[in-house]
């Protein structure tokens, strides 16, 4: 792996290094100051800590102390193994609540008030206060729902798979096609390059692509699934980087992209083309890893009994593209606190709208800590 230059940072934050996280050199970027209440952010993919760089400041300068580690598989972070053909149960999510756990006590943290979790960040972060609430008083989810532990193993997803695929126009799942040995290096490699990759994937994911306009769909079947766009359901015969590149948007979009701009952009673009995506695209694997699922299960009927809230975006297909999954979270978290979509965001809610999604968590924050 290429050696990382200095990280670009907006003034109030800072980085360094935790050693000792599960067995990780954990990346760190940290805003406010140490003895304050905690807020613990969590990224998704393919996104990093950076992700967090618009909130973390004046989350400080409201008396936080605000930790965002790269997390396992990601960026500046190390300790792990990239490797398509490795033991993938470090990745599984029981692990990657135990890297969170072990970060807060390699740092002599007792509790978070809040851990925050956007995309499979949400995810981790649900099931960092199902499985210790005594270590997270409160928690935020963002863009990924989350309807509780799975009962039993998904039944009949390879028919499904096959009824995607014999489609009239032949469709795949995204997440099935970031478990394949190839999605790593279509993505890396892509014949546009990392930077037009990520421009155009985190463009078409925005409320500024128009092709976004998310509603609930009728249940788990190939003909509904068909209806998300070509970033969630791919035609069958294309990988992610071919999909999003006819939906590069224009110079003009570009400059007029408040919300990422090509020196933001450049930072993914940099972190990503020195470690490639494996890392992120292991976290999709143990979706369906048996050990990794068995974990889950064996959670079976617990709830999440902290107070919760769930923010997206209003134009995010995030909140739909498991069919059922948000009205199952009224019951997967006993203490629902608000739902809120946020208008003129996408998938990159906190990124898009800061200020609505600032004003959001404060809120929440303050009736919950």
């Amino acid at each position: 792996m290429a050696e990382a230059p200095a990280l670009p940072l907006p003034a109030g934050l800072r980085a360094r290094f935790v050693d000792g996280v599960n067995g990780l050199r954990m990346h760190l970027l940290e805003a406010g100051e140490p003895g304050r209440p905690v807020l613990l952010l969590l990224h998704g993919f393919p996104e990093l800590a950076y992700s967090w760089r618009k909130l973390m400041p004046p989350l400080a300068a409201a008396g936080w102390h605000v930790l965002a580690p790269d997390q396992r598989g990601y960026g500046r972070s190390s300790g792990f193994d990239t490797a398509y053909d490795t033991d993938l149960q470090p990745y599984g999510m029981r692990n990657l609540v135990r890297d969170a756990v072990a970060l807060l006590d390699a740092l002599d943290i007792g509790r978070a008030a809040a851990v925050v979790g956007h995309d499979f960040g949400s995810l981790v972060a649900a099931w960092c206060a199902l499985l210790h609430p005594e270590r997270f008083a409160s928690v935020v989810l963002m863009s990924a729902p989350f309807g509780g532990p799975p009962a039993a193993a998904a039944a009949g997803s390879g028919d499904l798979h096959a009824a995607l695929a014999a489609l009239p126009r032949p469709r795949k799942h995204y997440q099935r096609h970031y478990a394949t040995r190839e999605a790593n290096a279509e993505m890396w490699h892509a014949p546009q390059g990392v930077h037009a990759f990520l421009r155009a994937y985190y463009h078409m994911k925005s409320a500024d692509w128009p092709g976004n306009r998310p509603h609930e769909l009728p249940g788990w079947q190939a003909q509904a699934l068909a209806q998300m766009p070509t970033y969630y359901v791919m035609d069958l015969d294309q990988g992610m980087a071919q999909t999003v590149a006819p939906h590069l948007p224009t110079p003009e979009q570009v400059a007029a992209c408040a919300w990422l701009t090509e020196a933001e952009l450049a930072v993914y673009a940099a972190e990503f083309g020195r470690t490639g995506f494996q890392g992120g695209l292991q976290w999709y694997r143990c979706s369906t890893h048996p050990p990794c699922v068995a974990e889950l299960q064996a959670q079976a009927g617990r709830r999440i009994d902290v107070p919760a809230c769930f923010i997206a975006g209003a134009s995010d297909w995030g909140m739909f593209q498991k069919p059922g999954e948000l009205q199952r979270m009224r019951s997967a978290c006993t203490q629902l606190c608000g739902i809120h979509a946020v208008p003129g965001a996408g998938h990159w809610v906190q990124q898009e709208q800061p200020q609505a999604t600032l004003r959001l968590l404060q809120d929440f924050l303050a009736g919950s800590t």
